[in-house]
């Protein structure tokens, strides 16, 4: 299954637009075990979807100089040479990217060489001769985590010559390029460019971290939720992470103190945004507006970036539960929303944080933690504006 997906998307590859005039060198690194290729329906859908695509990328010209990248190449297993890695286990995703990122170094470095060498200036370097790497990931969003966290650590002077291209195989997709695949290969067959996107970051007192985000990072309930479905997943049928909202509407604060939360934030020119004190169920930072998670819950539906959710009787816990999908909690006196770029925050009782799906408990020692924006660092891929889509 993974072989024919790879064997479709190395085709788009050797057709895309992107980084024209330059060597184009990708890798694909897939979870096998992700929904989109174990749930039979998924795959169904999305090998239609990715059949098409290929057959609308051969309308564009076919690239001479692209290949599969030798860290694919070196992983071993079928379909390498068509430039596709599959994870086993949780931090293989993380460690293809380190090896691709030193890959990249290298060739760098030798480049840099030769140039040095011939008196051939920094500028024909980069425009002609330096390889661009694409990183493709066919997962969920803890594929798509592991390979970002490595590419924010990576020197930005090789940062420049990458771009992720996050497809949607995973359950919850929040932190795909696109909820629908058509969409997310768009931005390899049309024209497209990278564009440099900033991450939350978790910054507990203690020193612990920093935990990274790129996404949404949020404390309270739905901290709660990621942790119960991560523990259950693979032992619960359906879908789980549904099942622990409901359950944590009605049994979080039973678990969890809910006490009183001192909240500060300062907007991107550094001044006051906002300030106040409450029981907050929940405190969500974005790296923007309009972000999704647990599967297209619209907890940030508009250009806003933080969301506060205060505590609130049970009868409101469940009549708000059912406004998330569609954002329509925002018009509710218990929902506060604002724009900030660095959110500090205290509490009376420890609090459980997710990074894109991932979990950690901040206790005492850890307050006052702070969730701030860094700087742009993570190459996307948008469409520019005059393409079909």
């Amino acid at each position: 299954m993974t072989e024919v997906f790879a064997s479709l998307l190395s085709k788009i590859c050797s057709h895309t637009p992107l980084a024209a005039g330059r060597p184009l060198v990708w890798i694909i690194i897939a979870n096998p075990k992700a929904g989109g290729f174990t749930i039979r329906s998924r795959w169904k859908n999305h090998h239609a979807k990715l059949r098409d695509c290929a057959q609308s990328a051969e309308k564009n010209p076919l690239r001479v100089n692209c290949a599969p990248s030798q860290t694919a190449r070196r992983g071993g297993g079928l379909g390498v040479e068509m430039g596709i890695i599959a994870t086993m286990a949780a931090g293989d995703a993380k460690e293809i990217t380190d090896a691709l990122v030193k890959e990249a170094s290298e060739a760098a470095a030798a480049l840099s060489a030769t140039d040095l060498k011939n008196q051939t200036t920094a500028e024909s370097l980069q425009s002609n001769k330096r390889p661009f790497y694409l990183i493709i990931t066919a997962g969920g969003d803890g594929t798509s985590l592991e390979v970002m966290t490595s590419l924010y650590h990576a020197p930005a002077e090789i940062r420049r010559d990458f771009a992720i291209l996050r497809l949607p195989l995973g359950t919850g997709n929040d932190g795909a390029d696109a909820f629908d695949l058509d969409k997310a290969l768009a931005l390899i067959i049309e024209e497209s460019e990278v564009r440099q996107q900033r991450a939350p970051k978790l910054i507990p007192a203690s020193g612990r971290g920093p935990f990274l985000a790129f996404n949404i990072l949020s404390v309270g309930v739905d901290a709660f939720v990621t942790l119960m479905t991560n523990k259950m997943k693979g032992k619960l049928p359906g879908d789980s992470y549904k099942l622990w909202v409901d359950i944590a509407a009605l049994f979080y604060d039973r678990i969890y103190k809910v006490g009183l939360m001192d909240v500060r934030s300062v907007d991107e020119q550094g001044m006051k945004a906002k300030a106040f004190r409450e029981k907050l169920l929940l405190l969500a930072v974005g790296e923007s507006g309009r972000r999704s998670y647990g599967s297209r819950k619209l907890i940030l539906p508009d250009e806003r970036n933080v969301c506060a959710i205060k505590q609130m009787p049970l009868i409101r816990k469940l009549a708000l539960k059912g406004l998330l999908p569609s954002g329509a909690h925002v018009d509710k006196p218990e929902s506060i929303l604002w724009n900030a770029r660095r959110v500090e925050f205290n509490s009376q009782y420890p609090l459980l944080a997710q990074m894109d799906g991932e979990t950690v408990l901040l206790e005492e020692e850890d307050f006052p933690a702070a969730i701030e924006l860094t700087e742009p660092v993570i190459p996307v891929l948008k469409l520019l504006a005059n393409t079909s889509l």
